[in-house]
């Protein structure tokens, strides 16, 4: 156990939370970001995807991880609030195909997005043929299904395993298993609700050749379990919790090179679509000598779904 992070839930909580600095001032009635981009569908087929980052009230889970609470309200917004912030951000984006309305936590909680707002949810977003929202594999259920009939199109529920590593899962203060995420998973495929899975690159409390082949096994076990697609998000610092520890030496952001690896990997397997998650990649720059190509090469994997030559480099020989 880590000498500096504590054991048991309510101890997590008060340690992660000490830890942070002011969140974002938000307007409740405005998502907070928007934009579309183009992706691959299940289908083969590239598919424009508006994601509308909206805001509402911060998840009840505080993972060790998770950075997004910077961006939530510490109070439950008005009712009507949701379905409106998602008509505003529409109005203001081209057209798309496909939508997501990620909301820095569960889409089914509550206290984040009214169920009394879901059917004018469904009609703000009528013309999209696939609407893919987040959940914690805790509130997978009914919730679920009531969404899933009012919607006109096709439902996806995108869910964060992070990792299979036991030891890390177990402290990252996400109070969920992957017995219980396999619930959840089998409840969505029953359901006819596709899977989306998140997956992390880079891990506190173990080095990075062990969080390589933890992140492996992670989308080899997400696939396992019906997911379509696999995101893989390195983790980043700036949280708070993840730069205390690594000023403890028990957490370093991944190289480019783990996550060039586990896009490669996943896509190797033909399982399903893997994604790099791009985003403030420049952080991760450590060669200046080759940034520029990797990062191309993990947008080409990301279009394409093939995995592309690796980039050489005399300069850090791929390692960074």
């Amino acid at each position: 156990m880590s000498s500096g992070y504590p054991a048991g839930d309510a101890a997590r909580d008060r340690w992660i939370l000490a830890r942070r600095a002011p969140r974002t001032i938000l307007n409740p009635r405005r998502a907070y970001a928007a934009h579309v981009e183009p992706e691959l569908s299940e289908d083969g087929d590239t598919v424009d995807v508006a994601t509308i980052f909206l805001t509402n009230r911060e998840c009840p889970w505080r993972c060790l991880m998770c950075d997004l609470w910077k961006n939530t309200l510490e109070e439950s917004v008005p009712r009507g609030a949701i379905a409106g912030q998602i008509r505003a951000a529409l109005a203001g984006l081209p057209p798309a195909r496909r939508v997501k309305l990620y909301n820095a936590g569960s889409f089914f909680d509550p206290h984040a997005i009214p169920p009394e707002d879901h059917a004018e949810i469904a009609e703000a977003v009528r013309t999209f043929d696939r609407v893919i929202v987040e959940a914690h594999p805790s509130l997978v259920g009914d919730s679920c299904l009531g969404f899933r009939d009012r919607i006109a199109g096709r439902l996806e529920v995108a869910m964060g395993l992070e990792t299979v590593h036991p030891d890390v899962l177990s402290r990252l203060n996400k109070r969920m298993t992957t017995e219980r995420f396999a619930e959840a998973a089998a409840f969505l495929h029953g359901a006819g609700i596709a899977l989306r899975v998140f997956v992390l690159a880079g891990l506190p409390f173990v080095d990075e050749e062990e969080g390589i082949g933890a992140t492996r096994a992670s989308i080899a076990w997400a696939f396992e379990h019906g997911a379509s697609a696999v995101a893989v998000i390195p983790t980043r610092s700036g949280n708070g919790a993840l730069d205390d520890l690594a000023a403890r030496g028990e957490f370093a952001e991944p190289s480019l090179a783990a996550l060039e690896d586990a896009v490669a990997f996943g896509l190797g397997l033909g399982r399903g679509r893997v994604f790099a998650d791009l985003w403030d990649l420049e952080r991760f720059r450590r060669c200046d000598a080759c940034f520029a190509s990797r990062a191309a090469r993990l947008a080409s994997m990301n279009r394409s779904q093939r995995v592309s030559p690796r980039t050489p480099c005399a300069s850090c020989e791929g390692r960074s």
